[in-house]
């Protein structure tokens, strides 16, 4: 019998220390309610855990990006919805303005009120904004231009007085021997013989033509002209005239503006390059081709008499319906604005119905993600409870077994009695 070392004692301290630590290892996962509360818990699964809670941030603050993102296209469709009514109103008031019971103190009254509906499109172009952001000025448009097409058979041959109306601007036919006054070389064509000549004789007059010059390029063969848009969101073409076949007349495609700011990007991924870029289009008067900085050939003469929307001062002319022609021409030119706002917002509304995609697919893989997190991180109670159970009695078997031991080398005393 020994007393320096009570191996005994040292063998059941040992063990407690053990059994100590698994409880309170466990009264840790027990309160926290988490499997791996430290590294040293799982190494390996605390990085794969922490990986995939980076994905479950992500995928949730990307979900909340879409929806803002949403937010934004409602905004700026909530204000082309107002464009769109004001452009019906400028239509209807052009119809108006073509019908000879008005005299022309009504015509000019009709003109005030589509000066104002044009300054107001202005406005509402260069002051609709979202978190301060400018959206309807071009600002958001960094798109690449698409070129509209439009072609029309003809009736044979085009007569001396046809015309061909393209935007706002008419053009007449003239004897192929006929001289063309300087005044008029852009608004006179000359006849010829073929499809093709007729064709390179238009192609000339729009280039004398102050507002279409360089905006349309015409080609003939086999009876048929086609124009094509070279310059986006110019006026889309309209044909007109005795010689043309009605019938014929393909509807053009609104042209899209080569854009001359950034596209709006949106993170609606947890990840790199999981993005959405969206382009909105300059949705001013002078885009939609319903303002000039120029007079003449459709818009009014003399001042200018449209603002920028936000003063009252006056930077550009609308469009002319003091006479009937001029009013017959606007409506053409307006219908063509209403259609570029339509495309635009059939755009967005795609937008919007993609990223309310994205929110559920967002939301769903988020779930997941969260559910496979948690299998790998949460500690299972039931099974807890039992083990800690288990380590609670073993911790106080082995205090009670180490007063036990302690008490060993005391039988000692009964030797050197």
């Amino acid at each position: 019998m020994i007393i320096n070392d009570n191996l005994g004692a040292l063998n059941t301290l040992n063990q407690l220390t053990k059994n100590n630590n698994a409880v309170q290892k466990s009264l840790q996962q027990l309160s926290s309610g988490l499997r791996i509360n430290s590294a040293a818990d799982d190494p390996a699964g605390l990085a794969i855990s922490q990986k995939m809670q980076g994905q479950i941030n992500g995928l949730n603050q990307a979900s909340s990006n879409a929806q803002d993102a949403n937010s934004l296209i409602q905004t700026a469709d909530g204000s082309l919805s107002e464009t769109q009514s004001i452009l019906q109103n400028m239509r209807e008031l052009a119809v108006q303005a073509g019908n000879d019971t008005n005299t022309a103190s009504d015509r000019q009254q009709l003109q005030q009120e589509i000066n104002q509906y044009t300054s107001e499109i202005n406005g509402i172009s260069n002051t609709t904004q979202f978190n301060t952001q400018n959206l309807l000025n071009g600002s958001q448009d960094a798109s690449t231009a698409v070129t509209g097409v439009e072609s029309f058979k003809l009736n044979g041959t085009l007569n001396v007085g046809d015309t061909v109306q393209i935007g706002n601007q008419t053009f007449t036919a003239v004897a192929s021997g006929a001289t063309i006054p300087a005044g008029s070389s852009g608004s006179q064509f000359k006849l010829a013989g073929t499809a093709s000549g007729i064709a390179t004789n238009l192609e000339a007059a729009i280039g004398n033509n102050a507002v279409l010059n360089g905006e349309y390029t015409a080609t003939g063969a086999a009876g048929t002209i086609t124009l094509t848009q070279t310059t986006a969101n110019t006026l889309m073409a309209g044909i007109a005239g005795t010689g043309v076949n009605a019938n014929s007349v393909q509807t053009v495609t609104a042209g899209v503006s080569a854009g001359t700011g950034k596209s709006l990007v949106f993170q609606i991924g947890a990840n790199q390059n999981q993005s959405l870029a969206l382009n909105i289009g300059n949705m001013s008067a002078s885009a939609l081709g319903i303002a000039s900085t120029t007079s003449g050939n459709g818009f009014s003469t003399g001042s200018q008499n449209v603002t920028n929307g936000t003063n009252n001062t006056n930077i550009q002319f609308g469009l002319d319906i003091t006479s009937a022609s001029g009013a017959a021409s606007a409506v053409t030119t307006i219908q063509s604005a209403i259609d570029m706002v339509s495309s635009q917002r059939s755009v967005l509304g795609a937008y919007q119905n993609r990223l309310n995609s994205t929110v559920n697919n967002l939301t769903t893989s988020s779930q997941n993600l969260t559910s496979a997190k948690s299998g790998i991180t949460d500690v299972d109670m039931a099974a807890e409870m039992s083990n800690f159970t288990k380590e609670n009695i073993l911790s106080q078997a082995a205090t009670s077994m180490l007063y036990q031991a302690n008490q060993l080398p005391q039988n000692v005393l009964k030797l050197l009695q």
